[in-house]
């Protein structure tokens, strides 16, 4: 709806995780470094750690983008919560190993022991990510390591990087997978923005969404939607989606304080007082509406 009123060529603010919008915040670039170093050095298990829309499956899809062209074959597994046998075939079909129709667990692990001495030998590693870690059973988690048991005397044949909400350390805390705990030889957790963090955050991703000019979002704003979001970068990009179409709604071309109080109350995952900037937003959408209107009739004018 505002690209053209702001000169973007895409929409700056998704919550897709775009590798192209990576932003290089301290931790995370900290983690994103820490992974790239341990993955070509033969690590066993790494772990990386976050709150709720920190930004884990965005650097998951980075770090695996950084591996490709390189000696590496990766596999990616968005949805672990599933038996250790149903991950045993996701692991398989993501690596691309053959294995037969009706397939039993020790048939499989073969087949994939086979891949993965096959796929050193050709001077190649395997690393897995694995999403949402937080989720998996604890029987998965003790099948996936006795998986990574599989090793040369120089390093692992299988490398694997658990992502996953703070929960993840408290499940690794249990007594039956403490084996697995003492595996991950690097643990990292991704930090929320500061207030600068925010601001450099919302022009880089305005930029790389083809924005030239002055700062779209005045000091007021950038203010408030670190307030509001707690430095959490979904919520960051809710909040600045919602105040460029409360700008685009009133004609302005620079985001102030006002329209970042319209996004708050109109996003349920933020507190706050909501009657009379619910009513605000609606006149900003009615706004938005007529210009979008008004818009269309000139182009339909000038097509007749």
């Amino acid at each position: 709806m505002y690209h053209d009123h702001f000169g973007l060529r895409e929409a700056p603010f998704t919550i897709t995780p775009d590798t192209n919008f990576f932003f290089a915040h301290s931790s995370h670039l900290e983690a994103l470094n820490t992974l790239l170093v341990a993955a070509r050095s033969g690590e066993g298990f790494m772990k990386v750690v976050g709150e709720v829309g920190t930004g884990k499956t965005l650097l998951c899809r980075k770090f695996l983008a950084a591996l490709e062209g390189e000696s590496f074959v990766t596999a990616y597994i968005p949805n672990p919560y599933v038996g250790p046998n149903t991950l045993l075939l996701a692991v398989a079909d993501e690596l691309g190993v053959v294995y037969p129709a009706r397939v039993n667990q020790h048939q499989l692990l073969k087949e994939i022991t086979r891949f993965l001495i096959d796929t050193s030998a050709a001077g190649r590693q395997v690393v897995v990510c694995l999403d949402e870690a937080q989720a998996m059973p604890v029987e998965t988690l003790e099948a996936l390591r006795l998986l990574t048991n599989l090793e040369t005397e120089r390093r692992k044949l299988l490398q694997v990087v658990l992502f996953g909400q703070p929960e993840l350390d408290v499940k690794l805390e249990e007594a039956r997978i403490r084996q697995l705990k003492q595996r991950i030889t690097f643990s990292c957790r991704l930090q929320p923005f500061n207030r600068p963090d925010v601001e450099y955050y919302l022009q880089h991703r305005m930029t790389v969404a083809g924005y030239s000019g002055a700062p779209a979002f005045d000091d007021g704003a950038t203010r408030r939607i670190h307030r509001a979001s707690g430095g959490v970068p979904r919520l960051i990009n809710i909040l600045a989606h919602k105040a460029l179409m409360a700008a685009f709604g009133e004609g302005v071309h620079r985001v102030g304080e006002r329209h970042v109080r319209v996004a708050i109350a109109d996003t349920e995952s933020v507190p706050v007082r909501k009657g009379r900037h619910r009513r605000l937003w609606r006149a900003f959408g009615v706004a938005a509406g007529v210009a979008g209107v008004c818009v269309g009739t000139l182009l339909w004018i000038g097509i007749a």
